[in-house]
């Protein structure tokens, strides 16, 4: 796990060139198909080289939550392991390696009417709004989630709406879950963030001389997209989309 840029795929495929190793991603947005420019998503040579996993599962629309992940994730775990090879989880979508390993709290799903409620509510006062109504009613989670993240708040405010309970307050009340593996941990932790930026910068404009302007433009002609669905609100596809709205 790291920060983007860290170099987690280079890491990944170097311990593959070494180990018996499979990697699994761990990534909210390489999950889609067409994600590809701005996910960074391994090449189809890399990936063909080296299996992945729980990479292009999705269509754009299609929704896709950390429980979910968890039980991906858990039955390649197991399919790996039974091929006598070493899974290796590799990505930096933080929420995904905390339900992996602390299990998903029983919430209840999607609720598509109540999403759009609130979607046409951050219309009006926006997602800085919102997030203070998140704080009002759970404080807990409005300090842990931050007033730039609309998809947990829309996530958080939508489970309040339907269970009439803090998400903060469902979460304490859970029982830790044990894994059926060892887990070896390893992050990628730059110790000089100046230098990281300047990587993340050099990387954005590759993507942007690579065409993600042109991927999100192809994305939202075959697809029926809107900025509210998870794929468009990944880091980099949410900034592109309003570009192109001017």
């Amino acid at each position: 796990m790291g920060p983007t840029a860290a170099g987690k795929t280079d890491l990944a495929t170097s311990l593959c060139d070494n180990f018996p190793m499979e990697i699994i991603s761990v990534d909210s947005g390489q999950v889609f198909k067409g994600l590809d420019i701005g996910t960074a998503k391994p090449s189809k040579a890399v990936q063909k080289k080296y299996p992945h996993h729980l990479i292009d599962v999705l269509d754009p629309t299609e929704t896709y939550s950390a429980a979910q992940f968890r039980d991906d994730a858990l039955k390649k775990m197991r399919e790996i392991s039974d091929r006598k090879k070493i899974p290796i989880l590799v990505g930096g979508t933080m929420m995904y390696f905390k339900f992996l390993t602390h299990g998903a709290t029983a919430l209840p799903g999607a609720n598509k009417k109540i999403r759009e409620e609130i979607s046409q509510i951050a219309l009006k006062i926006g997602w800085q709004g919102l997030h203070k109504k998140l704080c009002s009613v759970d404080p807990v989670a409005g300090k842990k989630i931050s007033p730039n993240d609309p998809q947990r708040i829309q996530r958080y405010l939508e489970i309040f709406y339907i269970t009439g309970t803090p998400v903060s307050e469902i979460q304490r009340k859970q029982k830790h879950i044990t894994l059926p593996f060892n887990l070896i941990r390893i992050a990628l932790l730059p110790n000089q963030l100046d230098f990281l930026n300047e990587v993340i910068q050099k990387r954005f404009k590759s993507m942007v001389d690579r065409g993600l302007l042109e991927e999100v433009r192809q994305l939202r002609s075959s697809f029926p997209l809107t900025d509210q669905m998870s794929s468009m609100r990944c880091v980099g596809y949410r900034q592109a989309w309003e570009y192109l709205e001017g």
